[in-house]
């Protein structure tokens, strides 16, 4: 591990990068359990075991984004769920801001808990975990993040896409110091929580609009019907066909009927 100083990071925020590790969310969490303090990055140049939600495989060759945060926001667990969304919001602006000085304006927006699709096609994911055991109300939170900036996975069963075949070339250190800064100013704006109301609209400008139709797996059932947006705490709204309101707080979602 080198902890190193090329990225520009704001104030209170370290680095620690890893030319190649099994999976940064694994070593953030290790760190947290030994003792280390909050606002630790921990970024690779590749993973051998990077993962994505449900315990999904997350291929992580070199030239793309693989980052993780390591906080200790002294909230209960359940507000520090808040942080997902808040992750998928600072990803889309630092995306957008990369792309703004590459002269494009891509058709990006967040799908509900986790994704960042660029068109149609996936290109980012979030990742949160924590270090809370039974009993533990406040426990240190990881978020990992994972960005497609120069190419994609293969051979996946739904549409993925990177930055590079949508015209944006940026490297892994250029955009690691665009996420560190959005993370930062959204974190502030957070305020431990009080303020998700702003979190919420924000991450709300910025996916499908409401209205649109979707589907949600939960388990072996499917869920079809229309999205209603994000409750006071961060679940999915959704309309059914019988004109039923449905709260989801867990499920893989698919835009479109599915």
């Amino acid at each position: 591990m080198d902890r190193i100083h090329n990225v520009n990071l704001r104030d209170g925020y370290r680095l620690a990068f890893y030319e190649t590790i099994s999976s940064t969310n694994a070593e953030a969490l290790r760190l947290a359990r030994a003792g280390e303090l909050s606002g630790l990055w921990i970024q690779a140049g590749s993973q051998s075991g990077g993962k994505g939600r449900t315990g999904r495989n997350w291929q992580s060759p070199s030239g793309n984004l693989y980052a993780s945060l390591l906080l200790r926001p002294e909230v209960p667990i359940a507000r520090a769920l808040q942080l997902s969304l808040l992750a998928g919001i600072a990803a889309h602006d630092a995306i957008m801001g990369l792309a703004a000085g590459a002269g494009k304006a891509p058709d990006l927006r967040l799908k509900w808990p986790n994704d960042i699709l660029l068109g149609d096609a996936k290109m980012g994911g979030i990742l949160l975990e924590s270090t809370s055991q039974s009993g533990d109300e406040m426990p240190a939170i990881v978020i990992g993040t994972g960005l497609n900036l120069a190419s994609a996975p293969q051979e996946l069963d739904r549409p993925v896409t990177s930055l590079a075949a949508n015209g944006v070339n940026v490297t892994p250190a250029r955009a690691m110091s665009s996420l560190t800064w959005a993370t930062a100013e959204w974190l502030s704006l957070w305020d431990g929580g009080h303020a998700f109301d702003r979190i919420r609209a924000a991450w709300l400008e910025r996916a499908q609009p409401v209205g649109g139709t979707i589907s949600v797996h939960i388990g072996e059932d499917r869920l079809s019907g229309r999205f209603l947006g994000i409750d006071e705490v961060g679940a999915l709204r959704m309309s059914l066909a019988s004109g039923e309101e449905r709260r989801i707080t867990a499920g893989d979602v698919s835009l479109g009927a599915g």
